[in-house]
């Protein structure tokens, strides 16, 4: 078993001394969707979060955590950061913006500290997974350790099926 490198996500959480646990999991080229990364790591698709990255008309841009098994409630979220309408920012300014590729969005470790909400259905959970900054790395945090090391709101911002 060769040892993983750490991510800038892991070393921040080392620095705050913050524990975790990583879940690694096989990936190519394909995109992979947040429900069947729960399955790969073998978690509840509840406790799986993913990191979407939005952005106002003046090109600032807030973070957002939501389950995989839900949706972003677009209004919820902007008025959860106080702007009237948001959108998705473009992919291809993912990684300048954050450092981040799509599949490996960590809320820990962008470029940029931006404003972050993760979803109150966090509160029920002990532990929730998020991406650990690399495409088939999952790291298993409490909610509050996110919370803080983001310095993050919990506000209702998903929208189930």
């Amino acid at each position: 078993m060769k040892k993983m490198k750490k991510t800038n996500a892991m070393r921040i959480l080392d620095r705050a001394k913050i524990m975790y646990e990583t879940r690694t999991f096989e990936v190519d080229d394909e995109h992979i969707e947040g429900l069947e990364v729960a399955k790969r790591i073998d978690v509840s698709e509840k406790q799986v979060y993913k990191t979407l990255v939005l952005e106002n008309a003046q090109r600032e841009h807030f973070v957002f955590v939501v389950p995989v098994s839900a949706h972003l409630d677009m209004k919820a979220a902007a008025a959860s950061v106080g702007e009237k309408k948001l959108h998705l920012m473009p992919l291809e300014d993912l990684k300048k913006i954050t450092g981040y590729i799509r599949g490996g969005c960590s809320p820990i470790g962008m470029k940029t500290q931006f404003p972050t909400v993760i979803d109150a259905s966090v509160e029920q959970f002990d532990q929730m997974f998020v991406s650990a900054g690399q495409r088939g790395v999952q790291m298993g945090l409490a909610p509050q350790a996110l919370i803080e090391v983001v310095n993050a709101e919990v506000k209702s911002i998903a929208i189930y099926e």
